[in-house]
């Protein structure tokens, strides 16, 4: 049981992580935390272990690189191997809707489509070509993107909503961020493969939660388990409950109890990251403009006195057409569609 406890105390803590990271991330005070423990780090490892980690982040984290692609791959088919050597045949003995059971094979097959399309896909990158019709799209707002600013690596007018990628070398339009697991920048010609991506990822990942769990519940209860009684440590003879439950599927089925945690947690992150996806989306903001929008206002506001009881003024989206204009506009991308026909 202390065992049980602990993985419990474990998926908390990585829930919670997540959490931080998220409600942190428009504050300095996640970067100063980060900051301060690489200070106290540094005082502990040796120097050239230091270099080393380094080069292998820079590698990682700011480099163009697959290896976050193959980890996405390996990870996916030791779930579904997992699942099928574990799960399916088991449901089959206890005939289980054969519908139920391939539908996370079904959603795997069209995430994986949309998975390759977000790789190869061009995001919308600026070049002198295009650099025009890019500067016609978005009006800029002279606080977040101001007129005539030129990217002092291509050596290109910047256009409203575009960012230098650091990882990529580049200019892309309507830049969201820069997603390592499908080694590409998620910009205006790919955001919308990327959000059907990470839905039927969140969907099959949920599919395959919901499926495991019924089979647990559905074996308790033909076991009769749940009406048995136990002698606990001491001495008395108790109901069975929730708690024991659960260690006893732990005991018999190890692999399957890690399997449903592993895919619940995952449902629950994938679940918040596209939710806020969406958000994003039906407001018309990227990952990008979310994250500096109020430092961006902030830069802008001249330096005068103002009431104690004033309250700072937020950020004013400019580019929001509605929730169907916005949806239409990540959907069916006008350059993208110029692009085509021009060539």
């Amino acid at each position: 049981m202390d065992f049980l406890v602990l993985f419990l105390l474990y998926l908390a803590l990585v829930l919670l992580g997540f959490v931080m990271i998220c409600v942190g991330s428009k504050t300095h005070y996640l970067q100063g935390l980060t900051s301060r423990g690489a200070q106290i780090f540094s005082y502990l490892i040796p120097e050239c272990l230091q270099r080393v980690m380094l080069r292998v982040l820079h590698y990682l984290f700011h480099t163009r690189n697959n290896t976050f692609v193959i980890l996405h791959l390996i990870l996916q088919g030791m779930v579904y191997s997992e699942y099928t050597w574990e799960i399916f045949g088991l449901c089959q003995q206890l005939e289980f809707s054969s519908y139920y059971l391939f539908l996370p094979y079904l959603l795997l097959i069209v995430n994986l489509v949309f998975f390759a399309l977000t790789c190869v896909t061009n995001p919308g990158t600026i070049t002198k070509a295009n650099e025009f019709l890019f500067l016609q799209v978005y009006e800029f707002d002279e606080v977040m993107f101001p007129k005539n600013v030129r990217c002092p690596t291509c050596d290109l007018r910047k256009p409203a909503r575009s960012k230098h990628c650091s990882v990529c070398n580049w200019c892309v339009h309507r830049f969201d961020h820069h997603c390592v697991w499908v080694n590409n920048c998620i910009g205006a010609w790919n955001t919308r493969y990327f959000l059907c991506y990470l839905s039927t990822l969140t969907a099959s990942a949920a599919t395959m939660a919901v499926v495991s769990i019924v089979f647990l519940v559905r074996l308790v209860v033909m076991s009769d388990v749940y009406l048995q009684t136990y002698v606990d440590d001491l001495g008395h003879l108790q109901v069975v409950d929730a708690v024991f439950l659960v260690q006893y599927l732990f005991l018999t089925f190890p692999r399957i109890i890690f399997l449903v945690g592993f895919v619940v947690v995952l449902s629950f992150l994938l679940g918040g990251y596209l939710c806020f996806c969406l958000y994003l989306a039906a407001t018309n903001q990227t990952t990008n403009e979310w994250s500096k929008g109020d430092r961006a206002w902030c830069q802008q506001c001249p330096h005068v006195a103002r009431p104690p009881a004033a309250e700072p003024q937020a950020y004013q989206n400019i580019h929001s057409r509605g929730l169907w204009g916005n949806l239409r506009e990540i959907f069916l991308p006008a350059t993208a569609r110029y692009e085509r026909k021009k060539k």
